[in-house]
């Protein structure tokens, strides 16, 4: 694709990847904070095999059942997590490592078997996303914000993040002093009558839903560009718990509009005739934000937020 073409109906996927971004960079916070990054990557890579039954169970690339069978696939990851750490008394990066690359390894064998069903499951798309495809066609300016047939053809996708970014936001202010002190110390959450360990599960399932959410638009592996970059800069930038999820949430915004963009018109600037994938580029620009705040964040030496 050309990429003055790729930039031409620009809005609707660069909203989606904002609102993608964010809604995984929000319990990114808190999960790196806790020293559990690696959970959002476990989630990103343990809905595949969930996406995949959806597609070979309902033979159509379609987000309805795809989406269950991710979100299936990620509550059974979690409670796999869990049971492997609490039964087998083992780390949690040990029990996240079984369960990771067993779901991972079973959802890439069944996506290679998906071409017998009769429909076939891309590959890119399944790992990457198609993000500069999410575009509303039936636009024609502001006027097709009040046309009902313009918003038939919108993309699902958006209101989809835009829901999802919305509910994590809101628990995330709803629990905000229980999530701020079970995060710091948990035994002190424990002593207030916190219940800090449902508290922390609930936390897992915010990034399962953020991750099977963002799926159809990034994919199931670059989502974790979008669990940990933008956090991990904006803790750099700030000693305020407050403070850096605000520079979270613009690092996230700041990296899907710059990749976005850069994605269609990079390769023209380079002299290349196509455009490169949008998820991919996003999460490049988020590794250099957070290459950045290393280099030049003001509070790079590692003092704990507060």
């Amino acid at each position: 694709m050309m990429g003055a073409e790729f930039v031409q109906f620009s809005l609707t996927p660069i909203l989606i990847g904002i609102f993608a971004a964010m809604a995984c960079a929000l319990p990114g916070n808190f999960l790196i904070l806790r020293r559990q990054a690696m959970i959002g990557d476990a989630i990103s890579h343990v809905v595949l095999p969930g996406i995949v039954m959806g597609f070979l169970v309902s033979g159509t690339v379609a987000a309805g059942p795809m989406g269950l069978g991710a979100a299936g696939a990620a509550i059974i990851a979690v409670v796999l997590i869990e049971a492997i750490r609490r039964f087998g008394r083992v780390e949690p990066g040990a029990a996240m490592g079984v369960v990771f690359t067993s779901m991972f390894a079973a959802g890439v064998l069944l996506l290679e078997q998906s071409g017998s069903s009769g429909v076939h499951l891309d590959v890119e798309h399944a790992l990457m996303g198609n993000l500069e495809q999410l575009i509303w066609l039936r636009a024609s300016g502001w006027a097709s914000v009040l046309d009902p047939a313009a918003w038939a053809s919108l993309p699902p996708e958006l209101p989809t993040m835009a829901l999802t970014f919305a509910l994590i936001g809101a628990l995330t202010l709803a629990f905000w002093r229980w999530l701020k002190i079970a995060t710091f110390d948990e035994g002190f959450a424990r002593s207030l009558g916190i219940p800090a360990g449902a508290l922390g599960f609930g936390l897992v399932i915010s990034a399962a839903l953020a991750a099977v959410a963002a799926f159809q638009a990034v994919g199931s592996i670059l989502v974790i560009a979008m669990f940990i970059c933008p956090p991990a800069a904006a803790r750099l930038m700030t000693n305020s718990l407050s403070a850096q999820i605000w520079w979270s949430l613009a690092f996230a915004a700041l990296s899907a509009i710059l990749g976005y963009v850069l994605a269609g018109y990079g390769p023209l600037w380079l002299g290349a005739r196509d455009a490169v994938s949008a998820a991919g580029m996003i999460a490049v620009v988020s590794g250099v934000i957070l290459g950045l705040a290393v280099l030049f964040g003001p509070h790079r030496t590692g003092a704990r937020a507060v």
